[in-house]
């Protein structure tokens, strides 16, 4: 029993590698279990916020550092209501300056979480200077009076009497900063820090057996099955399980997830599945979402619907086998009957799709003409809008009562594994303030330089040099597929908030059948651009309007293999970008005007999506003008000639002068300097690419 330590302990992790001369030697840290794996202590480096496990530690069991902390851990974890209205001016008594009593519990100033320094602990006369760690104590001498009172404190004398402020009104406000690592210590002891290989792996340890247990809950109360014999010439599913850690937004592992999943592949169309399409809302839906929201000011939040594919009915008689190491003792040939889809059958997506929708317009909601991925309820002048992703919700409104009554309602009809203000949505961090919506993937950009090795390289101020032409380089060292594949497809995700990179990364795509060295050393430039530019997002600003303006540019004969040019378009909503593309074009353009033509068209057909999806808005659209630096372009599409120049181009093209007959878009000619989508087609001077990046709103504004 001598390896035994007291939980929460103050302890030593013994620092390895080269260290300096004065250096210390150990890092502060506090137990928080032991290792499963090995012979091991399980510590909290207090340092870096990371959890190790080592054997090289000593402990000091006679000074406790977690039991103080964790007394006013949870003082802060819950709180005001999400839907509370931030904006709406304290109601006062009187002329004494006293606020009137609130409906609810009262809590600190959101102000506060500015507020960076140490936390006070409870005390009647505090010291004022910074403690080290949340758990010491200091007593001022002999009732002697403090020398720098608290600041947080005579503000909340001020505001409210001592008799209304709840807990100890001497400690000072607490900031989530300052209780998310101690709250952590005491969650992180019953979480497991490993994804198990296979079932016999997550057996042997509790917390994924508890996980499990958890998942086969949640299949007895939304009653997805019934155990029945297994009726004659039937071919059951089998099931898995699939093993997940869910981390935080400091990569720290915050849940153990078990899914069970049927093996749809081995369904047959016919007999276990009719009809399996389920629409889902594109990334430029998205960020219209959010533009509209930021112009017109209201606040945007997001739920999570538990286990949202177990709540779908499906038509088909579907069977699958008992989940692996939960067979029935009693009845180990007896077979599953779904009542309810099952996430991994090929139905699933649509089932829950219909059950949602089918809620939806019942509760008086009108779906989408063109997006039927978003909802909209009005209620004289007020509005909700609602987009749905698959089981992800973000919503919002101009009335905080529809948002509240929403909420309710989702709650009473399903499960909410998670419900507050939009943060984190399909991998997008999204900041919403007064001023406006910013949206970036910093934290992905951050990993991803990390896990291709790029952490270290120096920066560039862009993507691609000037000079850089690629192309096969039949005789250059062919470099890893796999590798390159990867690097390649993590950067396509980040361009849902870096337009910038979008030219560039596409370039680089095009040589994934067969990548050399050329090609990977241009994959390099770009993420030694990012490592220069690893917070830029997209900005949204709150007096941004919703005109619909788009540009378009190409490059003619740009691809140095089959000559074919590169069409680049953009489309705002007054200054927010919402939507752009840069792809190389079907065929070889014979001349300037007949790529900007072709461009022009693919413009076109962006804007007539978005005004169709934005008058389910209530936005209505005159000519939508797109701006183009080609005069004989649009010499072409306003005039019905045709001669040598024009007489082959693809008959599909021409509905750019339709449109234009009827009035749909306005062509408005632009200079090449002020051409915005000319970042979408070629490598730029640094100057140039710095100022069109900055009038795409592409920036760090915080």
């Amino acid at each position: 029993m001598s390896h035994l330590r007291a939980f929460g302990c103050r302890c030593f992790v013994l620092k390895e590698g080269n260290l300096d001369k004065f250096e210390s030697r150990s890092s502060d840290g506090i137990l928080l279990g032991y290792a499963l794996q090995s012979r091991g202590y399980r510590v909290l480096i207090l340092e870096t916020n990371r959890i190790v496990e080592t054997c090289n530690v000593t402990f000091d069991e006679s000074t406790p550092s977690l039991s103080a902390s964790l007394e006013c851990a949870g003082d802060d974890e819950f709180g005001q209501d999400i839907f509370e209205d931030e904006d709406e001016p304290e109601a006062f008594e009187g002329d004494g300056g006293v606020p009137a009593p609130a409906a609810g519990p009262l809590r600190g100033d959101s102000s506060s979480d500015d507020d960076g320094g140490p936390l006070p602990t409870a005390s009647t006369t505090a010291d004022p200077r910074p403690a080290q760690g949340s758990s010491s104590r200091t007593h001022a001498e002999g009732g002697g009076e403090v020398t720098s009172p608290q600041r947080v404190h005579h503000r909340a004398l001020r505001d409210h009497p001592p008799e209304r402020i709840l807990g100890d009104h001497h400690r000072g406000v607490q900031t989530r900063s300052k209780v998310t690592s101690i709250a952590f210590c005491a969650h992180s002891a019953f979480v497991a820090t490993f994804e198990p290989k296979d079932v016999g792996h997550a057996l042997s340890d509790s917390n994924w057996v508890n996980a499990m247990h958890e998942e086969l809950e949640n299949f007895e109360r939304n009653q997805v099955w019934v155990l029945v014999e297994p009726p004659p010439d039937c071919h059951p599913i089998g099931t898995k399980w699939v093993f997940k850690n869910k981390q935080g937004e400091d990569g720290m592992v915050v849940r153990n997830k078990a899914r069970l999943v049927a093996q749809g592949y081995s369904q047959q169309e016919g007999i276990d599945y009719e009809e399996t399409f389920a629409p889902v809302a594109r990334l430029e839906a998205i960020r219209i979402f959010l533009a509209f929201a930021a112009s017109k000011g209201f606040k945007l939040y997001q739920m999570d619907v538990k286990s949202a594919f177990l709540n779908g009915f499906i038509e088909e008689e579907v069977y699958v086998k008992q989940p692996p190491g939960f067979e029935s003792p009693k009845f180990p040939d007896r077979v599953f009957k779904l009542q309810k889809a099952l996430y991994g059958l090929k139905q699933a997506p649509r089932a829950w799709y219909a059950r949602l929708r089918a809620f939806l317009l019942k509760q008086g909601f009108v779906m989408g003409s063109v997006d039927k991925t978003l909802f909209l309820l009005r209620r004289g002048a007020d509005f909700l809008l609602v987009q749905i992703y698959v089981d992800d919700i973000i919503f919002g409104g101009s009335s905080h009562s529809l948002v509240s009554s929403f909420s309710d309602d989702m709650s009473r009809e399903f499960e909410m594994s998670m419900m507050g203000e939009l943060q984190f949505f399909l991998g997008l961090h999204i900041k919403q303030t007064r001023d406006g919506t910013f949206v970036h993937q910093a934290k992905y950009t951050k990993d991803m330089l990390k896990k291709f090795d790029f952490g270290d390289l120096s920066p560039m101020l862009t993507p691609m040099g000037t000079s850089t032409a690629l192309d096969e380089d039949t005789e250059g060292v062919a470099v890893d597929q796999k590798e390159y594949r990867s690097m390649i497809g993590s950067l396509l995700y980040l361009t849902a908030t870096r337009p910038d990179i979008q030219f560039a990364v596409c370039l680089c795509a095009r040589f994934q059948a067969s990548p050399r060295t050329s090609h990977r050393n241009a994959v390099k430039r770009i993420f030694r651009y990012l490592r220069y530019t690893p917070e830029f997002g997209l900005w949204y600003s709150s007096s941004s309007s919703l005109a619909l303006v788009g540009f378009s540019d190409a490059d003619h004969g740009g691809c140095r293999i089959d000559r074919k040019s590169t069409s680049g378009t953009c489309q705002f909503l007054g200054t927010s970008l919402v939507s752009w593309s840069a792809r190389k074009q079907t065929s070889v353009a014979l001349s300037t005007t007949e790529a900007e033509y072709i461009a022009a068209a693919s413009c076109c057909s962006q804007i007539l999506w978005m005004r169709h999806t934005l008058s389910d808005y209530g936005l209505t659209y005159g000519r939508v003008p797109i701006f183009i630096d080609s005069t004989s372009a649009i010499s072409l599409a306003k005039n019905p000639v045709l001669h040598s120049r024009s007489k082959h181009i693809d008959v599909r093209f021409h509905f750019l002068r339709d449109h234009y007959e009827k009035g749909d878009v306005e062509l408005t000619h632009v200079s090449t300097d002020n051409q915005v989508a000319d970042i979408l087609t070629k490598p730029l001077e640094q100057a140039t690419y710095a100022r069109l990046r900055g009038e795409l709103g592409v920036c760090y504004p915080f």
